[in-house]
Order: C-alpha cells, then sequence, then structure tokens
C-alpha cells in the first residue's frame, strides 16, 4: 500500500512513520511547512518531501491520475487539531482513505459534515484511538462489561504534563486551533472512559483555563473526577521531588489502573487493524467529541472545598 503524510514534522509523526514501515507499506510522499524532518531519514529517505501544500497536492493528483499503480492508498494526517477537517477532506478527494490522529476534528457537527463526504467517496476515515488498543485497557473494559451490579464506580482521573513557555506561543496554547487543554492531552481519556462506562449523564466544568482544567463527569456506570494540567506547580510533590516532568494517575474505586508500558507500539497495532478493514471509523470519535466540545462550551463553576490534592487553589 502506498502513504502520504500530513504533518511530518509533528511529535507523534514518528509513530506513524513507524507504523507503516513495520506493516510493510510504503511512504510516497509527506509535507510539513517547517524542513526540519529529518526523521525521515530513519524510515523512508525516498519519500518526496513538500513543504508547500499546494505542490503536495499536485503531486498526490499526479500519482492518481497516472494510473500505474503508485496513487496514494491511505493519507496519515498528524497535522494541528484545527486543520484535521480540511486534511481528511484532501485525502477522501484524492482517492485514499484518512488515518487521522485524535482529536478527528474539533466540534460533533465536523462529523457530520464528514459523514455525508464519506459516503459521496466511498472511503473511509479512520481515527487512532490506541488506548482502546491497549491490553490493560480491554481487559479493563471486560471486566466492567460483565460485571453484575448496578454500582457506579468513583474514579479519580489526573493527568499533569509540564509544557514551557513555548506551548503558549504555539497553536496547541490557542484554543481556537487546539481545541485547548482538554483536546490535546485530555480527549483519549474521554473516549476511553466513555467507551468502557457508557454514556454521559452529567458533565460538569470546575476550572477551565489555558493551561488547565477540572471538572466532574457522570456516566452510566462511574464519577469521574478528572484533572488535566501543562502546568508544572499542580505536579504532585513527590513527582517534583522525584524530578518528574509528568504524572498520571487513573484510579478505579481506589485501585490504580496501570497502563504506563506498551503505548510505544500501539500505532503499529492500530495500522495493523486498520489494514484488516478492522480500525476505529468515524462514528467512533463521535462521543468524546462531544464531551470535550461540551467541557469548551461549558460556564466553570469554581472549586468548593478540596477537590483533589494535586490542584493547589
Amino acid at each position: 500500500m502506498n502513504f502520504a503524510l500530513i504533518g511530518a514534522g509533528g511529535y507523534i509523526a514518528p509513530r506513524h512513520m513507524k507504523a507503516i514501515k513495520e506493516t510493510d507499506n510504503n511512504l510516497v510522499a509527506a509535507l510539513d511547512k517547517n524542513d526540519s524532518v529529518g526523521i525521515l531519514d530513519s524510515f523512508f529517505p525516498l519519500a518526496n518531501f513538500f513543504t508547500e501544500f499546494e505542490r503536495f497536492d499536485r503531486y498526490i493528483e499526479k500519482l492518481k491520475m497516472q494510473k500505474t499503480g503508485e496513487a496514494v492508498d491511505f493519507v496519515s494526517i498528524c497535522s494541528p487539531n484545527y486543520l484535521h477537517d480540511a486534511h481528511i477532506r484532501f485525502a477522501l478527494r484524492v482517492g485514499a482513505d484518512a488515518i487521522c490522529e485524535k482529536p478527528l476534528v474539533l466540534n460533533p457537527w465536523n462529523l457530520d459534515a464528514l459523514a455525508d463526504i464519506q459516503k459521496d467517496y466511498g472511503k473511509n476515515i479512520y481515527n487512532i484511538l490506541q488506548l482502546r488498543l491497549h491490553t490493560s485497557i480491554i481487559a479493563l473494559k471486560e471486566k466492567y462489561t460483565n460485571e453484575k451490579t448496578d454500582k457506579k464506580h468513583e474514579i479519580d482521573m489526573l493527568y499533569i504534563t509540564s509544557r514551557g513557555k513555548w506551548y503558549d506561543i504555539s497553536w496547541k496554547g490557542d484554543g481556537k486551533l487546539s481545541g485547548g487543554v482538554v483536546t490535546n492531552i485530555g480527549v483519549h481519556f474521554f473516549d476511553m472512559l466513555s467507551w468502557i462506562f457508557g454514556d454521559v449523564q452529567e458533565n460538569v466544568v470546575h476550572v477551565a483555563e489555558d493551561r488547565k482544567c477540572a471538572g466532574y463527569l457522570e456516566l452510566e456506570n462511574a464519577r469521574v473526577r478528572w484533572l488535566l494540567s501543562v502546568d508544572s506547580s499542580d505536579l504532585p510533590e513527590a513527582a517534583l521531588e522525584a524530578g518528574q516532568s509528568t504524572f498520571r494517575s487513573i484510579t478505579v474505586d481506589g485501585d490504580e489502573i496501570e497502563f504506563s508500558g506498551g503505548f510505544t507500539d500501539l500505532h503499529t497495532v492500530s495500522y495493523q487493524e486498520i489494514l484488516k478493514g478492522n480500525g476505529f471509523k468515524l462514528e467512533a470519535a463521535r462521543k468524546s467529541i462531544e464531551i470535550v466540545n461540551d467541557i469548551r462550551e461549558a460556564t466553570p463553576i469554581g472549586i468548593k472545598g478540596d477537590y483533589h490534592p494535586a490542584l493547589k487553589y
């Protein structure tokens, strides 16, 4: 299969390159407005590289029109969040399936439009939801899906990953471009929790700032208190003393979920499933997109009393 990749200079792009390589496929073209993409040498040094979308577009169209077997079958999308929608449309227009990093889009209504376009072109849109492929998360879903109880589980979710001043200047720090911290670093956790514990019954936001967001999410089978932050001051003292810049903890009824290992190969597993026709398609992304959109649109009610020791308010 022939692949093209948009966003070759991004943080997550090497995992896609590795997945394309490890599934014995070929990257024929890559695009990024930045030209520091030496990582291509480690995977596909012969891939054609473009810094201008228009030239990239023309090249992909040329491969399609030549009918020499070099047409692109998949377009992998690792571009900034606000461009995902446009780049998915591009993939479908050139006759390729789209494989897009999360969030698939920023807004639920974008999903509706893409669903119509997907039908028109007869191609598929796949979302990378790699946590659903993690063995620990699969075991967790099986455990709580099969349980015979009406009990709602109590969940605490914290994800604090420090980011420097560059973050505020980049597209990631602009909520209109990234969807804010809740989308940037939280959408895959909300996907995981709603996948396991069911539909949303209540969604309350306590804190909504540029660098942190916290709230309460009630699902069919769980009550979730959550904190997402890129502010190092939110790190627990133990993490600071250990020199850690990231702290992640998800507990269910007081028991820690351990899934820190096994992340690096999940993109390859995702590609393997997509190539077998088993990937996560457009509708699989809807629930998490709706959750983060509702959080962004909510009016924060503030914190009353002790919310979590990691929050220093």
